[in-house]
Formats: structure tokens, C-alpha cells, sequence
């Protein structure tokens, strides 16, 4: 394998990257169910933006030459 794919799997392996899968995985099956709490809808929506904000920021860094690794 390439390194950049073992470098995207380690990433995906990552806590932060489980608990965001875990939570959609658990979101979707509540929906489909209709089952979604509003309380759960918060937990979620908090998780998915710092997930997607961190994501954003190190593109960013990246981009502008200031990434740490």
C-alpha cells in the first residue's frame, strides 16, 4: 500500500475519527427509526462540527505552510 493510504487509514483509526462514526452510526439507525432525541441531536451536532472544524483548521494549516506534521 501506498503511504498515503496508511496514513488515511491510521487517521481514520484515530478516537476523535471512532466516536464521530460511532455517533453516525447511531444516528442514522435512529432515524431511520424516528427515534431521535433532541438532546441527541445536540450531543451530535456538537461532535460533527468540531470534527469537520478541526478537519477545516488543518487544511487550513496546511495550505498556508504552518502544519505540524
Amino acid at each position: 500500500m501506498s503511504k498515503a493510504v496508511i496514513k488515511r487509514l491510521e487517521n481514520l483509526l484515530s478516537v476523535k475519527s471512532l466516536v464521530t462514526l460511532m455517533l453516525t452510526a447511531v444516528f442514522t439507525v435512529m432515524a431511520l427509526r424516528g427515534a431521535i432525541s433532541q438532546d441527541f441531536m445536540t450531543v451530535y451536532a456538537v461532535v460533527i462540527a468540531f470534527y469537520f472544524g478541526t478537519q477545516s483548521q488543518k487544511v487550513q494549516e496546511t495550505a498556508e505552510g504552518g502544519g505540524n506534521g
